[in-house]
């Protein structure tokens, strides 16, 4: 018995060795409209018809949200089913056929259509989001061009009361057409679970569950998201239609992360801001700042050249006074080149610090500065690792610990935040702090807030495989900032991560900074202040180091900016520039990428181009500067670096090891206690000087000190 029932399984086993063995494939054939395409298995049916470029309309779906299918818009008939199915919910499979242009599917949509304009207010005219809302466009593609509707025991349209969100955002809820867009952006890119739902069907209410506030760095895109005009921006309110304005490719200046924007004018003013997409540095996310302290470059302008009287009084005065006066101050001053000094603004563009720096160079002057310090290294920082990321944007949502030193990034830099955040909902990434207890939007572990908390997080992070180390730039300025980076260094050499990896960063501030580093501009304005004594300071938009140094009687300040603040009243001479939706030009971003902004708008007055100002001096002053132009000018910039005629390319940091050889170990203590400027969302809305000058950010700082001094607060 035993010798039968052994060969009928040697037997068997030879038949089960022929069977091949399946694989699984990666693609799958479907069926779009009778057209046989391959998309991947993990693709939902919208996904596929979008890839194919089958225009299926969508209300609550997003790119960069989660799906949630309330909407009823897209569906789509597919074989083999009684009713149609919603695409964005429903996941392809083996032999699919969809089709969008059949009766069934076609009726649908119509259908959705009806259903959601029989309550929906008749306020095009009157709405903000006319010319650009979906409910519109759709309507017109896939409505039907008259109603249906003849319910004789009609009450009225369904009416809601408004919601009082923020100083920024208008929500008109009767509008609202339940998408659930805003609630989805709060609770997964901003982190703040404030929006939510109450109620079923038409009764279905959006908001707060409680009376309080949506601030947020991020609260504006909100807006963007809504499909119709339910949110809309307060301080764009009734100015004009989208076929009205006028767009222009730009560059946010407000923070380090240069994110792409739209600029819209009208009549030669800058009316509002939007985000561009761009899938390696903002995606399509735009910071509150970057969007609405657009009103600031209409305050305290500088619109005519001034110079000082008998009477210590600045009045104004023509450009070709200005220039003379300017070739005087630079010759009293010239026979002693080392005591003229330069200091870039937080807003310059590359092609004004060229200009500057050439010019001062032809003179013999070196010394070419900007406000922010590098106190930990002794060599001036001439290499990219030492003052970026070492990695880009895109990579961040790939770590798997990150440990943040002396930075938040969430009101520091918004847009870096959002792919930190992409890393701790995506990737569990562990997010540990050394620093004061500040508001983040994910859950962090606070190790410490001094400099030897550091031994710490050697133990915590051994394990990880893609470590990443972000260092706020305002801590390299400390006493401590020597022993800071050497711990730091110390740190990332110990961690195992794969040669393409660059684990240290430098979190920075100022949209100028990387651009005058990289073509040769030096850190520590205010120590070489201090250390040179100038007779003569051409300072270029910088208000901050005034602050801290009141220039002697003997030294004279030329000032060349668009708005007058601490940096203008202590000027000599005033050279009225361009704000950067004047001039546009070339912006490194904090990860080194170059990119360059289109000008939307005239400058007022007698305000001239910065670079041109300087060019104009020079000429003045009898100095050849070989361009006259931004072709030849753009020639001249990449014979100094070739980076910067190599638009929107991140390159790979080189010399990242070479960081620890340039530190200075000679500070005053090696050890300190970290502080961070901006701890809460009552810290970001006015932060520097341009958006103090904005009426609109100021509003917003006020409302959100009052939300803050409530009992219905509560930090994240």
């Amino acid at each position: 018995m035993f010798r039968v029932y052994d060969k009928l399984i040697a037997n068997a086993s030879g038949i089960f060795q022929k069977i091949p063995r399946r694989n699984q494939s990666k693609n799958v054939n479907v069926f779009i409209n009778g057209k046989a395409v391959e998309v991947p298995s993990y693709f939902t049916v919208l996904q596929a018809l979008r890839r194919e470029r089958v225009t299926v309309p969508t209300f609550c779906y997003h790119d960069r949200l989660s799906i949630a299918g309330n909407c009823r818009m897209c569906l789509v008939e597919i074989e083999g089913g009684w009713k149609p199915q919603i695409a964005c919910a429903t996941p392809v499979y083996k032999d699919i056929k969809i089709r969008t242009n059949s009766k069934m599917a076609l009726q649908a949509q119509e259908g959705v259509l009806e259903f959601i304009l029989a309550d929906h207010p008749l306020d095009c005219p009157i709405c903000d989001q006319g010319g650009e809302c979906d409910l519109q466009d759709l309507t017109m593609r896939f409505g039907n061009d008259r109603t249906r509707f003849t319910e004789i025991h009609f009450q009225g349209k369904r009416a809601v009361e408004n919601k009082n969100l923020s100083t920024l955002i208008r929500a008109e809820m009767t509008r609202c057409i339940h998408c659930t867009r805003c609630i989805r952006f709060a609770s997964q890119v901003c982190g703040m679970d404030v929006l939510g739902t109450t109620g079923r069907g038409g009764e279905m209410l959006v908001g707060t569950y409680v009376d309080k506030k949506f601030f947020s760095e991020l609260s504006g895109n909100i807006i963007d998201l809504c499909p119709v005009g339910a949110l809309t921006a307060i301080p764009y309110m009734f100015k004009a239609r989208p076929w009205e304005v006028k767009r222009v490719n730009s560059i946010d200046v407000t923070d380090a992360t240069g994110t792409n924007i739209i600029l819209n004018q009208r009549f030669n003013r800058v009316l509002r801001v939007l985000p561009r997409e761009n899938n390696e540095v903002n995606q399509e996310w735009l910071s509150d700042k970057g969007r609405w302290a657009i009103d600031s470059l209409e305050m305290q302008r500088l619109v005519t050249p001034m110079c000082r009287d008998e009477d210590d009084s600045l009045v104004p005065i023509e450009w070709d006074v200005a220039l003379k006066l300017a070739c005087k101050l630079l010759k009293e001053s010239s026979s002693s080149p080392n005591r003229i000094m330069a200091i870039a603004g937080p807003h310059c563009n590359v092609e004004t610090l060229v200009t500057c720096k050439d010019l001062l160079n032809v003179i013999g002057c070196e010394n070419t500065y900007v406000e922010r310090s590098l106190a930990f290294t002794g060599s001036g920082a001439d290499i990219r690792s030492a003052y970026s990321l070492n990695v880009s944007m895109k990579d961040i949502a790939k770590a798997d610990k990150i440990l943040l030193v002396g930075t938040n990034p969430r009101f520091e830099a918004p847009i870096l935040n959002t792919w930190i955040r992409q890393a701790y909902i995506f990737n569990e990434c562990d997010i540990y702090v050394i620093g004061p207890e500040c508001e983040y939007n994910y859950h962090v572990e606070y190790l410490g807030s001094d400099t030897r908390s550091i031994t710490c997080a050697k133990t915590i992070m051994k394990d990880a495989k893609k470590p990443l180390i972000f260092v706020g730039v305002s801590q390299l300025c400390t006493d401590f900032a020597g022993g800071l980076m050497t711990s730091l260094c110390d740190l990332a050499k110990s961690l195992r991560s794969s040669l393409d990896w660059g684990v240290l960063n430098i979190v920075t501030l100022e949209a100028s900074f990387a651009g005058a580093m990289e073509v040769g501009w030096k850190p520590g304005a205010l120590a070489a202040l201090n250390a040179e004594k100038p007779t003569l300071v051409i300072s270029l938009g910088a208000d901050d180091t005034f602050y801290d140094w009141t220039p002697p009687c003997e030294c004279a300040v030329i000032y060349v900016g668009f708005q007058g603040d601490r940096g203008a009243e202590y000027s000599s001479l005033i050279l009225p520039g361009c704000a950067y939706t004047e001039s546009g030009g070339t912006f490194l971003n904090m990860e080194g990428r170059v990119q360059f902004a289109l000008p939307a708008v005239s400058p007022p007055g007698k305000a001239r181009h910065d670079w041109k100002i300087f060019k104009a001096l020079a000429e003045s002053y009898n100095i050849p500067l070989f361009y006259c132009d931004m072709d030849t000018l753009a020639c001249r910039m990449g014979v100094i670096s070739p980076n910067l005629v190599q638009f929107d390319k991140f390159q790979p940091k080189l010399f990242s090891d070479v960081v620890c050889s340039m530190i200075n170990h000679d500070g005053k203590t090696s050890c300190g206690c970290i502080d961070v400027k901006m701890k809460s969302i009552k810290d970001y809305f006015c932060s520097d000087v341009f958006t103090f000058n904005s009426p609109t950010m100021v509003k917003a700082q006020k409302a959100v000190t009052d939300f803050h001094n409530t009992s219905q607060y509560v930090a994240i």
